[in-house]
């Protein structure tokens, strides 16, 4: 059972950071759709669309054990994280479309600490001030907010440079300070990207407790998408008037969509869905630090980028603080198990570390 368990740590840390990856991605691409004229409202409601298309046949696909029926609890739960969802990508892909990718990777590392911090005021986290596990976890967090603040705001001397290659100035633009944008837009572009960051960690908060209700991801997530398209639909034909913003031009733009509503939204949720019921709201937000690395290697290997020693440094104070998250949590996972089983052998792992 052990080695079952272990297997299953192994998935959840290899799904967590392919997401991180996958939204880094999606978020670059986007961002040179905007600067093709795409419209974030557009984005939003053709991605859930998407998401709606791709999820919703799963649980028929997979089968489904029996499960209690939808009781007005959950249904009021899932309107709010649509409503909550909504919210959350309309602040996120305007304040990239304001800012960059790259910022969007930073300012997502407030995400850990406003999880934290709302996890332990709903008693979903641990916090024991004489417990050496519970000061590793404080620290790790704000080493990992550091770490990205100083791979943003360092940029140092050049360690490795691309400059034979010659990437668009279009896709270039992308993770950098945009050309043109004011001051003013930025600020308001990571004002925008701080809001996300806290609509997120409730979001992570109110889904805990959904799964808890209803402990099926594939048809929490169905369900979830299902709702979130019908309210989104409206609000971003409301919001964009424009009819000849919705006609997609078989270029970059199409790609974003397409990018989305596979491997952004869609695949994110259900992730972290899966990793909120096994692990918990912390695991799941502590992973939104790797961004930032992953957003400067990108730069790196397929756009050409300078890799600065600021990037490196924010980078290494970065996964310190995340891997020290990651060593307490298991050693609380080891010690909740060892406490729980009289005769020493570890049980099995029937709960989340987290939330239970």
């Amino acid at each position: 059972m052990a080695g079952h368990d272990s297997k299953k740590e192994e998935v959840a840390l290899t799904a967590m950071v392919a997401v991180e990856l996958a939204m880094v991605g999606v978020n670059t691409v986007y961002k040179a759709a905007t600067l093709k004229g795409l419209s974030y409202l557009v984005f939003v409601a053709y991605t859930y669309v998407i998401g709606t298309l791709v999820l919703v046949p799963i649980p028929f696909i997979l089968g489904r054990r029996e499960l209690p029926s939808f009781q007005p609890p959950f249904l009021l739960r899932i309107f709010l994280l649509g409503l909550i969802g909504i919210l959350s990508n309309i602040c996120a892909y305007k304040g990239i479309e304001y800012s960059s990718p790259t910022l969007a990777s930073a300012v997502s590392n407030l995400t850990p600490a406003s999880t934290f911090i709302l996890a332990v005021i709903f008693r979903m986290e641990n916090l024991d001030l004489r417990s050496y596990t519970t000061h590793i976890k404080i620290i790790g967090t704000m080493f990992s907010i550091a770490g990205a603040l100083v791979a943003v705001l360092y940029r140092g001397p050049t360690l490795l440079s691309s400059a034979s290659s010659s990437p668009s100035p279009q896709l270039s633009l992308s993770l950098q300070y945009p050309l043109g944008t004011s001051e003013k837009y930025w600020v308001i572009g990571g004002l925008l990207l701080a809001c996300q960051c806290l609509l997120y960690a409730i979001w992570y908060i109110l889904q805990t407790q959904v799964m808890k209700i209803y402990p099926d991801e594939k048809i929490v997530v169905a369900v979830y998408f299902l709702c979130t398209t019908t309210m989104a639909v409206p609000i971003c034909f409301i919001g964009e008037t424009k009819l000849s913003a919705w006609t997609l031009r078989p270029d970059i733009e199409l790609v974003a969509v397409v990018l989305s509503g596979f491997f952004g939204q869609p695949f994110s949720t259900l992730v972290h869905t899966w990793g909120l019921h096994l692990k918990g709201p912390l695991y799941i937000s502590i992973f939104r630090p790797l961004s930032i690395a992953m957003a400067a290697a990108i730069g790196v290997i397929f756009l050409g980028d300078a890799l600065c020693l600021g990037s490196v440094l924010g980078a290494a104070i970065l996964l310190l603080g995340f891997y020290a998250v990651i060593w307490a949590k298991a050693q609380e996972d080891y010690t909740e198990n060892c406490g729980s089983d009289d005769l020493g052998a570890l049980p099995d792992r029937k709960t989340p570390l987290l939330g239970s």
